[in-house]
């Protein structure tokens, strides 16, 4: 359980999409329900005392780091795992922790047959579905991730189970049992009827709202797999049920080619993938759409008409050989955007590793436009305060709680993550810590820039989610 606590020392977090602000020797005090309750900034040690006595805190515990330029508090990351500024991971499966690094040769659609159909339907049996969420819920929250957003099978039973162990273990989170009627599937794994996975869809909100009523750390998102995952029954079944519940959605869009050729045929009437999820009533701002690598102009408006918001999964796009998102285009349309581990597409469920590649990606982009002769395009690199946006606020955005969680402000949520950088490399060629090295006098920016390049989770101590502590990586400075 939380409880009374005042943070001292560096907060970073995201101000803008291209700025983020240092506030060092501040004093962050954060109540027994996991509220920012006061922010003071520019304190020195020796008054500490006199501000917790102005702020009736004087009985609040004091967690302090060291003062020597090598850690910080970041919000939490916030993520799809299949996106405050707590990290958050906005499209991730956590049905397919399993299948991480396991890509073969395949591309998407022969990938799902030869992997996740086999794994996913696997956790059907109690004791393996335990075993791969305990590990994957655990795994994420070493990394920083305080919020994702999970598909799981189609089972409700193995889906309530991950209800269960992220509202044990304290990570936030958004449980989508997967929807899948059509006739691509195997005949082991596919739900047998639209109303069949309606009332499964059904049976899992029901979990949910028994052991966390008011959603203050699980909710249910309502999840047709993808377009060509659904009958038009079950679609507009589930449209249906978005309305009467009011529950957020998430699915995939124009992951890659083959994919698009596909929904093309299966819906004739519609005029595009998304157009897909409009015609079923699935597109409105309670929507996250994951990849959106081959929008056409067209579906950028849509979306952006219909307040949609894009989950980019730079990792699985390049491994799974989907393509490089736009994602310089997607913010120019004014879409939200956040970032996904999309595992086991993607072989991390970092959110940190998704902002590098996100990265690089864009600069890929860059570098590709002139070889098909168009002009440079300078523009589209993501800078690393643009990319760590992405992971943070960007995140918190695409699953509406902005004014739950993204930044140290008075009124947010204590989702945050404390960092370690390591000390200074000494002239015997010992310290850092993890895969970074600072050897003294690196300013803010570019220590910022070699935690998000170089950086994983033996640079992630703490972890807290709402207040409580959920992660320790060693015993806490006092």
């Amino acid at each position: 359980m939380a409880h009374a606590i005042v943070y001292y020392g560096t907060f970073i977090h995201s101000v803008s999409l291209t700025e983020l602000e240092v506030l060092a020797n501040t004093l962050v005090g954060v109540d027994e329900t996991g509220v920012i309750r006061f922010v003071e900034k520019d304190v020195e040690k020796a008054n500490v005392n006199d501000v917790r006595e102005r702020h009736q805190a004087r009985e609040w515990e004091v967690v302090s780091m060291a003062g020597d330029g090598s850690e910080f508090w970041f919000p939490g990351f916030v993520g799809e795992f299949c996106n405050n500024p707590r990290p958050a991971d906005t499209h991730i499966h956590a049905s397919q922790y399993p299948n991480r690094g396991i890509f073969g040769k395949t591309t998407l659609l022969d990938w799902l047959n030869k992997y996740t159909f086999p794994i996913e339907s696997s956790l059907a049996n109690f004791s393996k579905a335990r075993q791969v969420y305990n590990r994957c819920v655990a795994a994420t929250l070493s990394h920083g991730t305080t919020t994702a957003s999970y598909f799981t099978v189609i089972d409700a039973l193995s889906t309530n189970l991950l209800a269960d162990i992220c509202l044990a273990k304290g990570q936030r989170a958004f449980i989508g049992r997967c929807n899948m009627d059509s006739s691509l599937h195997p005949p082991y794994y596919v739900d047998p009827s639209a109303e069949s996975a309606i009332e499964r869809t059904k049976a899992t909100i029901q979990h949910i709202d028994e052991i966390d009523p008011t959603y203050s750390l699980v909710t249910p998102i309502i999840t047709p797999r993808f377009a060509p995952s659904c009958t038009s029954s079950l679609l507009s079944q589930l449209g249906t049920l978005q309305r009467e519940t009011g529950l957020p959605v998430q699915t995939h869009v124009s992951e890659n080619f083959p994919e698009i050729e596909l929904v093309k045929e299966m819906f004739p009437s519609s005029s595009s993938y998304t157009a897909v999820y409009d015609d079923h009533g699935l597109l409105s701002p309670k929507t996250l759409l994951a990849h959106a690598v081959h929008l056409s102009t067209d579906e950028m408006r849509l979306i952006k008409e219909k307040g949609a918001k894009v989950s980019h999964c730079p990792i699985s796009n390049s491994y799974i050989s989907s393509g490089l998102c736009p994602v310089r285009e997607l913010l120019d349309h004014g879409i939200g955007v956040g970032l996904g581990t999309d595992v086991s597409g993607g072989w991390s469920g970092s959110v940190l590793a998704a902002a590098r590649e996100a990265g690089g990606v864009s600069r890929v982009r860059a570098a590709i436009a002139p070889l098909q002769g168009h002009p440079a395009q300078e523009q589209v690199k993501l800078s690393v305060e643009e990319c760590l946006h992405l992971a943070t606020r960007g995140g918190a955005h695409c699953l509406g709680l902005e004014k739950k969680i993204g930044g140290f402000e008075v009124g947010m949520e204590w989702d945050a993550q404390h960092v370690d950088l390591g000390a200074v490399v000494g002239e015997n060629g010992t310290g850092g810590l993890g895969g970074v090295d600072l050897f003294g006098g690196e300013t803010w920016d570019e220590k910022m820039a070699k935690w998000m390049f170089c950086g994983d989770d033996r640079n992630t101590m703490r972890v807290w989610v709402k207040g409580r502590l959920v992660h320790a990586a060693k015993p806490a400075k006092v």
